[in-house]
């Protein structure tokens, strides 16, 4: 039986960058950005499913003010995003198809 090793994630700090200097998605607030990375999984463009502990690659981040991503953390994710009828994912790789 061969053993699978998980993979690091691949980082961004340009498209980190990046994505700090936008407004907040929910709310529009440009002041506390952070790069909200987004964990629930997407089989429509192969994003797996990341958990405590394993961080997804940078190109899965989107900009949440801080309240906002604490919240997101706090709550099931994909209702989170649902609640505020955004698609997280699909998101995220605009935002980084323009930087990345």
């Amino acid at each position: 039986m061969a053993l699978r090793f998980r993979q690091p994630r691949a980082r961004d700090e340009a498209h980190c960058k990046f994505i700090r200097g936008l407004p907040c998605v929910i709310c529009g607030d440009d002041t506390t950005v952070e790069c909200a990375h987004i964990r629930t999984a997407d089989p429509s463009v192969a994003k797996p499913m990341t958990g405590i502990g394993i961080k997804p690659d940078d190109m899965f981040t989107v900009p949440l003010c801080g309240l906002h991503h604490r919240d997101q953390h706090l709550n099931n994710e994909r209702e989170w995003w649902a609640t505020h009828g955004i698609d997280p994912v699909k998101c995220a790789l605009a935002l980084y198809a323009v930087s990345g």
